[in-house]
């Protein structure tokens, strides 16, 4: 009988068929809807992309246009710095002033990223700028900001130096400009001596790239950074700075060659100021960068940040400097 009365449905499975069953909590999602909502999505994820690559509101940003005017200060102090280190080596008759010269540099351009890092990031280069954009840690239009504050420096820096220096050393030393040829007596009269054009070209793409590698990358790297400290990076981007500058008055030396500009500002200003000669093959001292910074770029997309024994080394680092 037990067996019987389990197989007897009751009365409420009886009707369980014609019964309204409720509805499901989740409701049921049309595919076209779906499609539609996804669409929108990815629509508003590449409006919000195009307006942090823009930045628009940085164009409006007091903060921005005050962190620029620490570029601008530390752009003109760097380019005055280095220009008279420039005249006063070669004039002082020093047996090395290549090595004086990159030294002086390395010193000067790790003072100035301390007191500039604060306020604006320490850029006080184009070339840092740029490939802060590129690499997405900065807006375009902070990156045109932070550029327009930087050359306007280096022209107040020319200024600046074209009122200290009697005429004799501004036209021998060009106001510490980037140049690549002079014109110069020669038994036959006047002969153009100083650097190709492409191989000046391919020193400023070598040697900005190299500086972005070994030095600054690990400025834009926050993890590093924080692993060795900040007072340690910029010392070792004063010291690649300093190396560039030496190997690129050495190995390339030649008279009326001035070496690599490795920053666009430091050559703009007294070409503006003095112009001449200076303007003759100035956009190798803008394109080289560029395709230097470019090159950075694709790097940085290409390659990965971290491994995972490099991780290791850096958590070991974090956790030795917290102690």
């Amino acid at each position: 009988m037990a067996g019987y009365a389990r197989a007897i449905p009751d009365e409420e499975s009886l009707d369980s068929g014609n019964r309204i069953q409720p509805f499901a909590t989740t409701p049921m999602q049309v595919p076209g809807f779906i499609q539609a909502e996804t669409l929108e999505n990815a629509e508003g994820k590449k409006q919000n992309r195009s307006r942090e690559i823009l930045g628009l509101e940085d164009l409006f940003s007091l903060t921005v246009w005050r962190a620029s005017v620490a570029e601008l200060l530390g752009t003109a102090v760097l380019v005055f710095a280095l220009d008279t280190i420039v005249i006063s080596t070669i004039q002082t008759g020093t047996t090395m002033p290549n090595l004086i010269l990159s030294t002086l540099a390395a010193i000067t351009i790790t003072i100035l990223l301390l007191a500039t890092f604060p306020i604006s990031g320490g850029h006080i280069n184009p070339i840092i700028t740029f490939a802060a954009f590129l690499t997405g840690l900065i807006s375009l239009s902070k990156a045109f900001i932070y550029i327009l504050a930087q050359c306007v420096g280096a022209i107040f820096c020319a200024l600046a130096l074209k009122a200290v220096v009697n005429s004799e050393i501004e036209k021998t030393f060009s106001l510490g400009g980037c140049t690549l040829t002079v014109v110069a007596p020669g038994p036959h009269g006047p002969t153009v001596t100083g650097l190709e054009t492409s191989q000046a070209l391919w020193l400023e793409i070598i040697c900005g790239f190299v500086l972005l590698f070994a030095s600054v990358g690990m400025a834009f790297d926050h993890r590093q950074a924080k692993g060795i400290g900040r007072v340690s990076v910029f010392i070792i981007v004063g010291i690649v700075i300093g190396l560039l500058v030496f190997v690129s008055t050495t190995v390339t030396a030649t008279i009326g060659y001035a070496g690599a500009g490795l920053n666009p500002a430091r050559c703009l200003g007294p070409a503006i100021v003095r112009g001449s000669h200076l303007w003759n093959g100035h956009w190798v001292f803008w394109v080289g960068p560029a395709i230097a910074c470019v090159a950075f770029a694709v790097y940085t997309r290409i390659i990965p940040r971290h491994h995972a024994h490099t991780m290791f080394i850096i958590e070991m680092f974090e956790s030795i400097y917290t102690l």
